[in-house]
């Protein structure tokens, strides 16, 4: 196991100790998704030489969906990638109004220096790069200031002329965005950039200053995701990773929304497949029901052609090059793996290293998997995000503060209502399972 820095084993343990998935490091926690390893790492490096690739994941409540979009986004991250995490929901996101998609995507936008709300760090990059681009024809002085923005204007204009056909606007923000902040006019600067970004309520004196109008809609949405897609190229990124996670969500909606969104998720596999969107890797996740059921993907038929996949055969034979993939529910035996990683992981930088290794030995970490899944009613499934909490927060927490804590004799597991899911709840209201005490 590959060490990290002490800031990153913390945020990762107190991730679990909260009880959601981390958003780094995930390598070191992953067990079982060694089979998907090289054909995506392919897949992001043909992304990485101008591709564009759709990928779908389906998987039930428990088999980690998150925790596999998270884990190929550390992947794109060390590849150089910017990445972006968002949650399909009903109300805040949904997926027929693509303005709030995007507005979210650059909220969530993360580079491998910048984990979230990067843009502004990326556009002030691109710009510095337009420039020494510029200075590097050797026709202008560093001292000429003017003459210096004029010329990097115009070399912007020129690389992001696919993009202004569809969405001038971009392009006039963006001048606007450079002049601004050229000549220290910060509040302006500011603005603006809240504007490329799908904010609303943007001041309309900032607007009127740089040329802009009105606010980003359904469809410009897209073509200023084709103009970032350009800004993050020329800035020497490798592309854009980019996740709709729960996409189940739009089973949830009203009819006529729920056709609104599974079309505008057609548009977007189609636009991916024509080459609209150079250097995006796009992957969204979702249950099985949502991929095969009559208020989903089904609902829509050229949607569920694309997305087809035959999973008759056994899983071992799945091919991870299919648009498709499915995630197996977890087993004990991984769960167990994965509670040992997490152990090693908290090991590192701790004083108490070796009592934690002696007092959490792999023997009372698969003692806790089986009381904690006996608790769930002996659904597997559903138990890792507990079962770690319960690790880090009750067991490993305690050895490492208190010298005399001894799991066998001062710990028994106990599992309220309020800290489960409705789903772990509904798993240990059916436990027909017998307790299996700690000894």
């Amino acid at each position: 196991m590959r060490t990290i820095s002490r800031q990153r084993r913390d945020e990762l343990i107190d991730a679990l100790r909260r009880g959601t998935v981390p958003m780094q490091s995930l390598d070191l926690l992953a067990v079982g998704l060694d089979r998907f390893a090289g054909t995506l790492g392919e897949e992001l490096e043909a992304v990485q030489s101008s591709g564009a690739k759709f990928k779908a994941v389906r998987g039930e409540y428990g088999t980690g969906k998150t925790f596999f979009s998270r884990w190929l986004a550390d992947r794109a991250r060390q590849k150089g990638f910017a990445t972006s995490e968002v949650q399909i929901s009903e109300t805040e996101t949904p997926l027929h109004r693509l303005e709030t998609v995007y507005r979210r995507l650059m909220e969530r936008l993360g580079t491998p220096d910048t984990p979230s709300g990067a843009f502004r760090n990326i556009l002030d990059g691109w710009f510095f790069t337009l420039e020494e681009d510029v200075l590097a024809e050797g026709s202008i002085s560093p001292d000429d200031q003017k003459q210096l923005l004029e010329r990097s204007n115009a070399l912007m204009e020129k690389r992001l002329a696919m993009v202004t056909q569809s969405a001038p606007m971009f392009a006039v923000a963006l001048r606007g965005y450079h002049i601004a902040r050229s000549t220290g006019d910060a509040a302006t600067a500011d603005g603006i950039a809240a504007w490329l970004t799908g904010q609303p309520n943007v001041a309309a004196s900032c607007k009127r200053q740089a040329g802009i109008k009105g606010d980003i809609d359904h469809f410009g949405a897209m073509s200023f995701l084709q103009g970032l897609l350009t800004v993050l190229r020329d800035s020497g990124h490798a592309g854009l990773y980019l996740v709709l996670d729960e996409v189940e969500t739009i089973q949830r909606v009203r009819g006529d929304m729920r056709d609104k969104s599974l079309n505008a998720l057609r548009q977007l596999i189609d636009d991916i497949d024509s080459g609209r969107f150079p250097g995006l890797y796009l992957l969204i996740t979702g249950t099985g029901a949502f991929y095969e059921g009559p208020q989903g993907a089904q609902r829509l038929e050229p949607l569920a052609q694309r997305l087809h996949v035959d999973f008759q055969t056994h899983e071992k034979f799945d091919n991870p090059r299919a648009v498709q993939i499915r995630l197996s529910a977890f087993d004990l035996d991984r769960l167990c793996d994965v509670g040992r990683n997490v152990r090693d992981v908290y090991a590192m930088h701790a004083n108490a290293a070796d009592r934690l290794s002696a007092k959490a030995d792999d023997a009372y970490i698969d003692e806790l998997a089986r009381a904690v899944t006996g608790r769930l009613g002996g659904k597997i499934g559903v138990a890792p995000r507990i079962f770690l909490k319960k690790l880090v927060a009750d067991i490993l927490d305690r050895i490492d503060q208190f010298p005399e804590f001894d799991p066998h004799q001062h710990y028994k597991l106990t599992i309220q209502d309020t800290e489960l899911t409705s789903t772990e709840r509904h798993a240990a209201s059916a436990n027909n399972v017998d307790e299996i005490e700690l000894s």
